[in-house]
């Protein structure tokens, strides 16, 4: 395929493009920087294309491709490695900001959220959240485990809706 007909598929692709990319990052902003890279990168690599593969399929292999670099690099950027002699930064305390002010207030958003879900729900999640294995909480409740692995992972889908705007 020649360079000019590249291009046009690819501008073709932009809205399959555009959606896959979202679907990968749900979020609008990366998903276009990430198309952007990706139209680069397509462009750039062209002559790399052959007429007998699926020029759709290569195209959103490469976003993928990319999309897994960045992630890595990104997990790889935040991880620590603690070269101090005796391990002195991994053996401070961790600080869960739960004694700001801030913190605490969204702790207490987060037990009002508790709060509003219905009792079945509230109780079984409180309790996974407190520690209690699947089993125990199904023992105390009476129930089969699943309804109670069902219950708390419809009240923290409730819960991740509810609070979406919190990091």
């Amino acid at each position: 395929m020649n360079g000019k007909k590249v291009e046009k598929e690819l501008l073709q692709l932009q809205k399959n493009m555009y959606n896959f990319a979202y679907s990968l990052t749900l979020n609008e902003e990366e998903a276009g920087d990430l198309l952007q890279d990706t139209s680069l990168k397509v462009l750039d690599n062209k002559e790399k294309y052959s007429d007998d593969t699926n020029f759709k399929g290569w195209v959103l292999t490469i976003m993928r491709n990319i999309f897994i670099n960045n992630y890595r690099k990104i997990v790889r950027n935040q991880t620590m490695i603690d070269s101090t002699e005796d391990l002195y930064h991994l053996n401070l305390s961790q600080d869960s900001g739960l004694d700001t002010p801030d913190g605490a207030y969204t702790l207490n958003e987060l037990n009002q959220g508790i709060d509003a879900l219905p009792k079945e729900y509230a109780k079984p999640f409180r309790m996974h959240v407190d520690g209690f294995k699947y089993e125990e909480i199904a023992e105390e409740m009476n129930l089969p485990i699943g309804t109670v692995k069902s219950r708390i992972f419809s009240a923290r889908k409730s819960l991740q809706s509810e609070f979406k705007d919190y990091k």
